[in-house]
């Protein structure tokens, strides 16, 4: 009796450790359409602050406008909810205000690379340490449906009802060609492999740029579906040591939807080392 006692007792404690990451999860529920891929980017999200044993204290999220702009509401941690394409220079600042934090930045693809993509070469060449996702479902979700900067040359949206005129922005290609240190792609529907991009991410002691396949359940029928997502998602096809940049940026180009690590700058100096050095 006592050892079936025993083994309940340690199936349970195994469930109860299983589910601990849910600490890194606010009281507030997520107002998010059902089905949507945000759900499984948080997911990881807590995962990965779980495994990394990251201290809630120590954990700043800002974002910008969005559907992806509410995401430090469902973190319990500090966050800022900011203006329009300003979660890249918010972090910045704040990480050079207190380096000892970890600090992530999250954007949509239109607040990222449209009003907000001025700041991305600069964040990417000066390498502060924060990570940066990239949610994005190649849409405006929350303004109903327009074409943002990464939907498809000729789909049809609610700004573009005969078709988007437009080429789409690559923005893996746009990370890498502007010097970011770390940069990487994960899909919303493995919350798995996302975990494990975002605290390689994380880790990495530099700027990391990590985008997210995610669809718009509501807005987009026709091109990033949960369906079309699903066939199309592989793992990266390239080699293991991705420290070569022209073998990322041919990857960039013909792996569209390609999942894991394109390149890892291990020897460059993080600005913070940088300041350490000049402040010495």
């Amino acid at each position: 009796m006592v050892e079936i006692q025993s083994k309940y007792l340690d199936e349970k404690l195994d469930q109860v450790r299983a589910m601990d990451f849910l600490q890194y999860r606010s009281g507030d529920l997520p107002t998010w359409c059902p089905g949507c891929g945000y759900f499984g980017i948080m997911d990881a999200f807590y995962k990965a602050c779980r495994q990394m044993e990251l201290k809630h204290e120590n954990i700043c999220t800002v974002s910008g406008i969005g559907c992806s702009g509410r995401t430090p509401i469902f973190i319990n941690s500090y966050g800022f909810h900011t203006l329009h394409g300003r979660s890249i220079p918010v972090a910045s600042g704040l990480k050079l205000a207190r380096p000892d934090l970890t600090v992530f930045a999250v954007a949509g693809d239109g607040d990222a690379l449209g009003i907000g993509g001025g700041h991305l070469p600069h964040v990417a060449r000066k390498n502060i340490d924060i990570t940066f996702i990239l949610f994005d479902n190649s849409i405006y979700g929350l303004t109903k449906g327009q074409s943002s900067s990464t939907t498809p040359y000729e789909m049809k949206t609610n700004s573009h009802p005969v078709g988007n005129p437009d080429s789409p922005l690559n923005p893996i290609r746009l990370a890498l060609s502007y010097g970011a240190s770390f940069v990487a792609r994960g899909y919303a529907g493995d919350p798995e492999g996302m975990k494990e991009v975002i605290m390689e991410g994380t880790k990495h002691p530099g700027f990391s740029f990590i985008q997210i396949l995610t669809p718009c359940v509501t807005f987009d029928k026709s091109n990033r579906t949960w369906k079309n997502l699903k066939e199309n998602v592989h793992p990266l096809r390239m080699s293991p040591e991705a420290d070569n940049m022209e073998t990322a940026m041919r990857a960039a180009e013909n792996q569209p939807f390609g999942v894991g690590v394109f390149f890892k700058d291990k020897d460059r100096r993080s600005y913070q080392d940088i300041l350490d050095g000049l402040n010495a």
